[in-house]
């Protein structure tokens, strides 16, 4: 596949309903990401949480492995593994050896994560949250794009290692952005955005814009792939490998898609079904410290994302991605299918999407002047 082509993907949070078992629910996510192979899609991303119920995935590596596993062709990414609760160089081997194992299909993506919990639990702290991102995201690079690393930073000190095993070809993160200062610290290393489903398309439009300003000010391509050269201010040992990323290389866009035979029930659906989720889910947000959370109005937030998103009928959600595309110039998108909250009606939905929807949306951008030779 071309890099200018258009790809769509799935979104797996493994989200927990009320009610369900949480070995149902990762069992029926990877039932999923089968039926979205079998369904035509391009890829798989699976999130990460910890201690709640919005997504019962506490590691996006592991799960990914065990899709990579039951899947033949499909692409299987993590959206994200998140650095702040993550020793970088642990990330990057396991990165590696999943892209191994598959022949290149595993998809990496990082991203801060927020002042959780998760920072008490896992001893990494509030001032790797709120200072160490870069060193952070330095550093994994450098452990994927170099034979031998060291470090000696403010978080990360350590004598030289050998990377082992080494990626089969380029792999650079995506980086999950909600904020222009993340856009320009992922524009100035050459690496592309994962554009979160809480925003529409003129703030994800705005993101890209500003990532693009920030590469081409550090000598990179305006779509979000990378040059060689420096990475960050690690310190690192050897000629940087690869450098023009992996294919998808180019910035992802995350939303929400439910196909019904109309759009008026589609969005019911989603009214009824998405606060029962959002709801608990929202409120397993807990700060590492004293500063206030107020988790947002789940029924509010479903109708943000139905007002957003590819909810509706077939005609309804193809052109809604393909505004979305257009507006955006993100090519890469991938949708959030569990909304309904029925192992059943998510496979029903990621083949009627499949089916119905993928077809025209790639249909119209196959003959278009961006595609054109």
């Amino acid at each position: 596949m071309a890099d200018d082509e258009v790809r769509i993907g799935v979104f797996l949070l493994a989200a927990a309903f009320p009610g369900q078992d949480h070995g149902e629910v990762l069992a029926a996510a990877v039932d999923t990401a089968v039926a979205a192979e079998r369904a035509g899609f391009d890829d798989v991303w699976i999130a990460e949480h910890h201690f709640m119920s919005y997504g019962v995935c506490p590691s996006a590596t592991t799960l990914a492995g065990y899709v990579l596993g039951r899947t033949e062709r499909i692409g299987v990414g993590t959206a994200v593994s998140v650095l702040s609760s993550r020793h970088p160089i642990a990330l990057a081997e396991e990165a590696a050896l999943l892209d191994r194992v598959s022949g290149g299909r595993f998809r990496l993506g990082v991203g801060r994560g927020g002042p959780w919990v998760d920072l008490e639990v896992f001893g990494t702290g509030l001032d790797r949250f709120e200072n160490g991102f870069t060193e952070s995201l330095d550093l994994l690079v450098a452990a994927l794009t170099r034979p031998a690393v060291s470090a000696d930073g403010p978080v990360f000190r350590f004598r030289e290692v050998d990377m082992v095993p080494r990626p089969g070809g380029p792999l650079l993160p995506v980086v999950a952005a909600t904020s222009d200062a993340t856009a320009r610290i992922a524009a100035a290393r050459g690496l592309p955005l994962l554009l979160g489903m809480h925003v529409g398309d003129e703030e994800k439009a705005a993101l890209v814009e500003d990532h693009a300003r920030a590469a081409a000010a550090n000598g990179r391509g305006p779509s979000g792939t990378s040059g060689t050269g420096d990475v960050g201010d690690a310190r690192c040992t050897g000629p940087v490998e690869g450098g023009g990323g992996k294919v998808g290389s180019g910035h992802v866009a995350a939303g929400v898609a439910y196909v019904a035979d109309t759009t008026s029930e589609a969005v019911a659906v989603m009214r009824e079904s998405l606060p029962r989720w959002l709801e608990p889910g929202l409120a397993g947000y807990r700060p590492v410290d004293g500063r206030p959370y107020r988790p947002r109005d789940a029924a509010e937030y479903a109708e943000l994302l139905c007002r957003l998103h590819p909810v509706g009928s077939p005609e309804h959600c193809a052109e809604t991605m393909i505004t979305t595309i257009r507006r955006t110039g993100v090519r890469h998108l991938i949708f959030l299918v569990e909304g309904a909250g029925d192992p059943a009606l998510t496979r029903e939905n990621v083949a009627r999407l499949g089916a119905e929807v993928l077809p025209a949306v790639r249909a119209a951008f196959r003959l278009s002047p961006h595609n054109s030779r």
